[in-house]
């Protein structure tokens, strides 16, 4: 401390990818060395290699590396850094996190412990919202464990129901119910998922809500008593509760119903004492009346849409209230420009069931042009281990109005290029140009409805089909060239020597010659 205000001069990012990244870009506008800490496969990342220095943490496993405080806070005390910014994921929402920061004499560049504490189950802050007079969807305030009084209890509300966990988050331990007779299995299944997931099997239930959309509200607090809302951000484009495609902001939302929701997440950061950047989630029916979900103490993967329409750094708002400053856009009425869509890109499968997709990265081309924001933590010759979240990079794109956006960003997902290993890209493209989507009428069930509709087709194939005919003509090409002639049985070319070139190129299975 210097003049009792938090010192904010060398920050130690505890985390890793695109957000380790993203977050020591701003530092470095800002003239703030960072620190970097990785495990052994992350020994050559992206973050290690812009950070001003790092240090190694342990093996692959984070809770043998980035969920360890303690080795964490070592590398804070043997590099000198002053503060430590957790991202968002592995130790963001953890308070004792926190406490064990400040308690070491270092600045926590997020929210207080109390706040994360008041907010850590969903229960809780259930609880605390209905004392604040914020919406809550109809269901149980506290967990409940009697699995025949849940079931009567869901019996008096009316199926569908979704069972939650407690502690959950990421659609870990979330059950949806249609019938009383599914209850049990997804009554148990619920809450193992819940105990794997968080170490706590406490589950309660809401009434579904048919056809939600997911449209949450970006707040900012300081210590100076100022409670600012950035507007909204629709994040309805989710596979099994996992976000894919957000705007900013909502094709859905009046100016009104703006008004009235940011007053209400306003008013749910006010009644925890909140500081920091933080994030009021909603479920919003189609009579567009909301219903307060869960409040993120923490920076959103989805954070850069409301950047590009607000043109404030979120990251380093959040620096400048740790410092003690005052929030950087003070007390004047805020105004959004423009249109913003983000997709997420992830080293994954669409044409089988999603299932991630490990490996080395053999060519990587981001997008360019105007308007057109890249996150990534990756790079060519990078490897992408099973180890963490398959998301490689986020594709953010800006327009006048919401049609342009969408146009740039289909433009910018057609030259984001990855070989070496598979990526969901043409699948977001699919979205993006998918009737529902493009008119703004639609709800979390999107992409399961767009899955029903569409033949197997819909996903990577069609670009392997190019790709493989692409290979054909370069390996061709070579042979013509003079390169080293590959025969097989008599004369040709070995179609083992030639598939192994095409996977060099980024063609691979299952098409053969």
């Amino acid at each position: 401390m210097k003049n009792g205000q938090p010192k904010v001069t060398k920050v130690l990012v505890a985390n890793r990818g695109e957000i380790a990244v993203r977050v020591m870009r701003t530092c470095r506008e800002m003239g703030i060395p960072t620190v970097a800490v990785y495990s052994d496969p992350d020994r050559v990342a992206l973050h290690t290699r812009y950070a001003t220095e790092a240090y190694h943490i342990g093996p692959a496993s984070p809770s043998e590396s980035y969920l360890r405080i303690d080795k964490l806070l070592d590398v804070a005390k043997r590099s000198g850094a002053d503060a430590i910014h957790p991202g968002y994921g592995f130790l963001s929402e953890n308070s004792e996190f926190a406490r064990a920061v400040a308690d070491a004499g270092l600045t926590f560049i997020g929210p207080p412990p109390e706040a994360m504490d008041a907010m850590a189950t969903k229960t809780m802050a259930r609880q605390l919202m209905a004392k604040a007079d914020v919406p809550i969807v109809p269901g149980l305030e506290e967990g409940i464990d009697d699995e025949a009084e849940a079931k009567a209890y869901a019996v008096k509300i009316g199926f569908p129901v979704m069972l939650k966990a407690s502690a959950g988050g990421g659609g870990k331990g979330m059950r949806k119910v249609d019938r009383a007779e599914d209850f049990a299995s997804a009554w148990r299944a619920a809450r193992s998922e819940a105990a794997k997931s968080f170490g706590n099997d406490e589950v309660y239930i809401e009434k579904f809500l048919e056809k939600p959309r997911h449209i949450e509200i970006q707040v900012f607090a300081d210590g100076h008593g100022n409670v600012h809302h950035l507007f909204e951000r629709e994040c309805s484009v989710q596979r099994r509760h996992q976000k894919l495609i957000e705007e900013a902001p909502s094709p859905f939302v009046t100016p009104e119903m703006r008004k009235e929701m940011g007053e209400v997440a306003c008013r749910a950061a006010r009644a925890v004492n909140y500081l920091g950047a933080g994030t009021v989630e909603f479920l919003v029916d189609a009579h567009r009346n909301f219903y307060f979900m869960e409040m993120n103490t923490r920076l959103q993967v989805e954070h850069p849409v409301t950047e590009m329409i607000t043109g404030f750094d979120l990251v380093e708002a959040q620096i400048r209230v740790a410092r003690g400053e005052a929030l950087p856009w003070g007390n004047q009425p805020q105004s959004q420009r423009g249109w913003a869509v983000e997709a997420r890109v992830c080293a994954e499968d669409a044409m089988n069931n999603f299932v991630p997709t490990p490996g080395v990265i053999r060519h990587f081309r981001t997008a360019e042009g105007p308007y057109v924001r890249n996150d990534t933590g990756v790079y060519r010759g990078f490897e992408v281990s099973m180890d963490y979240d398959p998301m490689i990079a986020k594709v953010i794109a800006w327009g006048p109005d919401r049609q342009t956006a969408i146009q740039r960003l289909d433009r910018a997902l057609a030259e984001f290029t990855v070989k070496g290993i598979t990526v969901n890209s043409q699948f977001l493209r699919q979205i993006l140009q998918y009737k529902e989507f493009k008119e703004g009428h639609y709800d979390t069930g999107i992409i399961q409805r767009f899955q029903d509709e569409q033949p197997q087709w819909f996903t990577e194939e069609h670009e392997q089909v190019a790709m493989m005919a692409a290979a054909f003509f370069l390996f061709e090409e070579e042979q013509r060239k003079g390169a080293r002639v590959v025969t097989g049985q008599g004369t040709g070319t070995s179609g083992r020597d030639l598939h192994a070139w095409q996977r060099s190129v980024g063609v691979r299975p299952p098409f053969r010659w």
